[in-house]
């Protein structure tokens, strides 16, 4: 069972206007869930909080999804739940390995070798301390990319150490995050793994009576730039990378939330 299925109920409370919404959305098969209201709340079993995928191949791991691009040797995208108050087991390291699931087969390791790239992890290993299998499937070459050495561990690495502290602040979020695969971008190594020039994150949190999504595009370059300058709605990042982030919510709900580029109801400080 991946971690989308994992959690058996999501209480959501929210007021009388969206929980109306909900309730009075025409087409059902657009919440892939059952619904069950109260006197309180509105319970949502098994939500499924996949993207769409332009490439038709999901994979399912056990604590994280993705959608590979074979055309550019990476996922287009990868989405996991991230809870709050992740462990710091401090797990030995594995090696890169192929993804076994990958059909079409994942790149190799290999084609970052001098390639003057980091593996850069979709998936932050530092997410998945909270078991030993959840930190060693992050090492699938699925679940890199690409990326310059000081975007990894600058302006990347703080953009994904906002997120564990979002998560552990809003009692866990859902997350969405990988590389713009554009036309005609630079590759490495026998395989031509795409080289993106920018990099997304999509965030959902549903911990409150008022859900908010907040999206981020960031050049692939080092910056020592605030992060909520990098903020755009999630209508723009879904006119730029082709996907749908959650097609899940009823539909006057996610037009709200992916319009809306506003920051100042999260926390940055």
């Amino acid at each position: 069972m991946n971690l989308f299925s994992a959690k058996k109920y999501i209480v959501i409370t929210l007021h009388a206007f969206v929980a109306g919404m909900i309730l009075g959305c025409k087409n059902e098969s657009s919440i892939n869930a059952t619904t069950v209201e109260t006197s309180e709340a509105i319970v949502v079993k098994k939500f499924n909080f996949h993207p769409t995928s332009t490439t038709n191949q999901i994979i399912n791991h056990t604590f994280y999804s993705l959608s590979y691009s074979e055309n550019t040797e990476q996922a287009e995208w990868v989405a996991y739940e991230l809870k709050g108050n992740t462990s710091n087991n401090k797990y030995t390291r594995p090696y890169f390995i192929a993804d076994p699931k990958v059909k079409t087969g994942s790149a190799d390791w290999k084609n970052y070798k001098n390639s003057g790239y980091d593996k850069g992890h979709l998936c932050p290993a530092g997410d998945m301390k909270f078991s030993k299998q959840a930190f060693d499937e992050t090492f699938f070459t699925s679940n890199i990319s690409p990326q310059r050495k000081d975007f990894n561990a600058g302006v990347w690495n703080r953009l994904e150490q906002k997120v564990r502290f979002w998560a552990d602040k809003y009692d866990g979020i859902y997350v969405a995050t990988g590389g713009v695969l554009e036309p005609n971008l630079k590759t490495i190594g026998k395989e031509k793994v795409a080289v993106p020039k920018y990099f997304y994150k999509v965030l959902l949190d549903l911990s409150s009576n008022k859900p908010r999504m907040i999206a981020f595009l960031v050049p692939h370059q080092n910056s020592t730039k605030p992060l909520y300058e990098f903020v755009v709605s999630t209508d723009e990042l879904e006119r730029k990378t082709g996907i749908d982030f959650y097609p899940q919510l009823p539909d006057e709900l996610e037009n709200s939330l992916e319009k809306n580029a506003d920051y100042k109801s999260w926390s940055f400080k």
